[in-house]
């Protein structure tokens, strides 16, 4: 028995995902567009920069 199909919750971050997480970022991509392009939540993809020290364009 698997876990649903799509749902990354709360699926530890990966080396590849955390780079591409700070690529975005650093191009000053907005947390909702990061958080589709990595299929992750807002709140995961937010937690995980704060973690990072890293900062996000912020919604407009």
């Amino acid at each position: 028995m698997s876990d649903s199909k799509f749902e990354r919750h709360r699926q530890p971050w990966r080396q590849d995902e955390i780079q591409k997480l700070h690529t975005l970022a650093k191009k000053g991509m907005a947390l909702k567009a990061i958080a589709k392009a990595l299929t992750r939540s807002e709140e995961s993809v937010k937690d995980r920069a704060k973690a990072d020290g890293l900062p996000i364009a912020k919604l407009r």
